[in-house]
């Protein structure tokens, strides 16, 4: 059985970026279910649970904004790193005057929301680990402001604020709208190392609710 926690987060800019959208980054209008879990795991992360996304609450209007961002084209090869540490002699670096590039990205900015998930155990907890035991961490952490690491809104560049959020209502920017935002990124399948394939799922906002608990998911 799992247990269930709500969790208000906000930032100045985020980037949930679009896969079809190849060059230049292009933002969904909402956070993805994948994002939410990934700042959850950010803020607790432990091999015996797993974090499951149940709804996510917009609670600022969805607002867009264009930047460009200077990014690299290449990476340094890992098969480069392995001839150099055989002791061939290989560059080991990206030139900033050659590899940067100037592209344009689709931001979202002054984002808020409500995360609601729930979180089961797994087979790598330990014989002392228990829900009552993981949602006392998680508690905790969300009321201090602690975390495993920083979270963030798509990029690191775009750190996510977050705390615990205790009202039992809650009030988003669309009262009396359904919106389709189409198909959107659901996660990603890790099952099989070797074919780790994208799962997406058709979006619908309702009343500015995103509800992912029972969705279909294409693959």
């Amino acid at each position: 059985m799992g247990m269930g926690v709500k969790v208000r987060v906000w930032g100045d800019y985020a980037l949930f970026s679009r896969p079809e959208m190849k060059v230049e980054r292009c933002s969904y209008d909402v956070m993805t279910p994948s994002a939410a879990r990934g700042i959850l795991e950010a803020i607790y992360w432990h091999p015996g649970l797993k974090w499951r996304v149940d709804k996510i609450y917009v609670k600022k209007p969805i607002r867009f904004t264009s930047v460009r961002r200077n990014e690299v084209k290449n990476k340094i090869s890992a098969n480069n790193v392995l001839q150099a540490y055989n002791g061939a002699s290989k560059d080991l670096y990206i030139s900033s005057k050659e590899e940067i590039v100037q592209r344009a990205s689709l931001l979202l900015c002054d984002v808020e929301y409500v995360i609601e998930a729930h979180f089961d155990m797994t087979k790598q907890a330990n014989a002392s680990d228990n829900p009552g035991k993981f949602k006392d961490i998680i508690m905790r952490r969300l009321k201090r402001g602690e975390c495993f690491h920083m979270p963030y809104f798509g990029c690191r560049e775009f750190p996510a604020h977050f705390c615990l959020w205790e009202e039992e209502k809650i009030q988003t920017a669309y009262d009396e709208e359904e919106k389709d935002l189409g198909f959107m990124l659901f996660d990603m399948d890790y099952s099989d190392p070797d074919q780790i394939q994208p799962m997406f799922f058709r979006a619908v906002m309702r009343r500015g609710v995103l509800d992912v608990r029972d969705c279909e998911v294409v693959r």
